[in-house]
């Protein structure tokens, strides 16, 4: 997997290679396995619309305060 445009890479297009003998549906299976795990679509859906870079950082902030939260509450559930 090559390293995302964010860090200095670049995507290249997924493809994979179909024997005659290999069942189709096998086949589009393994696709979506290698898009999925890319990350194409997700990299797609980000893309759709601009998001100004204010926005993109206050969502970066409200998921970190959230993820902290939800760590912080488990380890006081732990400690009955």
């Amino acid at each position: 997997m090559t390293e995302p445009p964010e860090k200095g890479g670049e995507y290249s297009m997924a493809t994979i290679m179909v024997d005659d003998s290999e069942n189709l549906e096998k086949a589009i299976k393994r696709f979506k396995r290698m898009v999925e795990k890319e990350g194409i679509i997700r990299e797609y859906k980000k893309r759709e619309y601009f998001e100004k870079p204010s926005a993109t950082l206050h969502q970066k902030k409200t998921t970190l305060e959230r993820k902290l939260l939800n760590k912080r509450r488990k380890t006081e559930k732990k400690d009955y």
